[in-house]
C-alpha cells in the first residue's frame, strides 16, 4: 500500500524520516510518496486535503481537524526553540506595531505566536521561511524567523527582538508547539496506528544510528547547503523525547494552542472533534 506523505527538506524533518522513507527497517508492506515542501506550502496541500499523512505547524490545525487528526510522534514541540522576531536595528514597542513583518506563512505557528505577542501589529507580509532575514537587511521591515535562522541571523548583522517561543512560555506555561504529524480522518484506524509505530521506529532507528553526529546523504541533501555544525544543532534541539510520542504534556499544549487561535479569532468556533488520533495514545 502507498500513502502520500509530506515533510520539510529541515534537518528535524529528514532525520526522523529517514529511515522510513529510505526503507532503512521493514515499513511491513507500506511505501510513501513523499513530498519534500515548506511548511506553508505543507499546511496548504493539507487543506486542500491532497495528502494522506503530513507534517503541518500547529498554527494551521484549527483549519484542518475536521479533516486530520493528530498523530503521537513524529512531530516538534519543545522548550527555547520557538520563532524569533529580529531587526537590523533597535526598535520600539510603538515601531513594532507600525512596521511591516515578514512571516513565514500565514496558517502557520508563527504566526499564531506572533500574534499573541503583538496583537496590535497589522502590517503582515507572508514569505517562505528563508527569504526572511534577506528581508530584514535589507531594510524592508522586521522577521520572523524559524528553523535554521536561529542560529544564522546574527552572522548578517540582524538582531532578535524578541523570543516569541519564550514569551509563550511564560504566558502559557506550556512547551512550544511548532509542529506535528497529522493523518487523514478517513483512513483505517488500524493503518493511521501503524504509521505511527513506524514513525517512532524511525526516530529510533535514527537515534540508534547516531544521525544526530553522523549525518546521512539524505540530511545533507535537503539541507539547502547548511553546514553541517548547524544541521547537528537543528536535530538537537528541534528533535526530542516529544518527537517519540506526544504524550499528555505535548497534547496538553496543542490543546492550549487552539485556545489561542480561538482568542484570536473569536467569530470561530472550537470544533467538537476529537482531535487526536485514538487508540495510539
Amino acid at each position: 500500500m502507498k500513502l502520500t506523505l509530506g515533510f520539510s527538506p529541515c534537518p528535524n524533518d529528514t532525520f526522523i524520516f529517514d529511515a522510513l522513507v529510505n526503507n532503512k527497517f521493514d515499513t511491513e508492506g507500506l511505501d510513501f510518496d513523499v513530498r519534500l515542501e515548506d511548511v506553508q506550502t505543507l499546511n496548504n496541500l493539507a487543506r486542500e486535503g491532497k495528502l494522506d499523512l503530513s507534517k503541518i505547524s500547529y498554527g494551521v490545525l484549527p483549519l484542518l481537524v475536521k479533516d486530520y487528526v493528530v498523530m503521537a510522534s513524529g512531530g516538534a514541540l519543545g522548550q527555547g526553540v520557538g520563532p524569533l522576531l529580529i531587526s537590523n536595528k533597535e526598535v520600539s514597542q510603538e515601531e513594532i506595531n507600525d512596521s511591516t513583518i515578514a512571516i513565514p506563512g500565514e496558517n502557520t505557528t508563527a504566526h499564531m505566536l506572533f500574534s499573541l505577542a503583538y496583537p496590535n501589529a497589522k502590517k503582515k507580509v507572508f514569505k517562505v521561511f528563508n527569504e526572511i532575514e534577506d528581508f530584514v537587511k535589507n531594510g524592508e521591515g522586521l522577521g520572523v524567523i524559524i528553523h535554521e535562522g536561529r542560529f544564522t541571523y546574527q552572522n548578517k548583522g540582524l538582531m532578535k527582538v524578541l523570543d516569541l517561543g519564550d514569551y509563550w512560555e511564560k504566558t502559557t506555561g506550556s512547551p512550544i508547539p511548532l509542529g506535528g504529524i497529522v493523518a487523514k480522518r478517513s483512513l483505517p484506524v488500524w493503518l493511521i496506528k501503524k504509521v505511527d509505530s513506524l514513525i517512532r521506529k524511525s526516530v529510533e532507528y535514527a537515534y540508534e544510528n547516531n544521525y544526530r553526529e553522523h549525518l546521512t546523504h539524505y540530511i545533507k541533501q535537503h539541507s539547502q547547503e547548511l553546514s553541517e555544525d548547524v544541521m547537528r544543532q537543528h536535530i538537537h534541539l528541534y528533535v526530542n523525547s516529544f518527537s517519540f510520542k506526544l504524550g499528555k504534556a505535548g497534547r496538553d499544549a496543542v490543546r492550549e494552542m487552539l485556545k489561542v487561535y480561538y482568542n484570536l479569532h473569536p467569530e470561530t468556533a472550537l470544533s467538537e472533534q476529537e482531535i487526536f488520533a485514538s487508540k495510539i495514545y
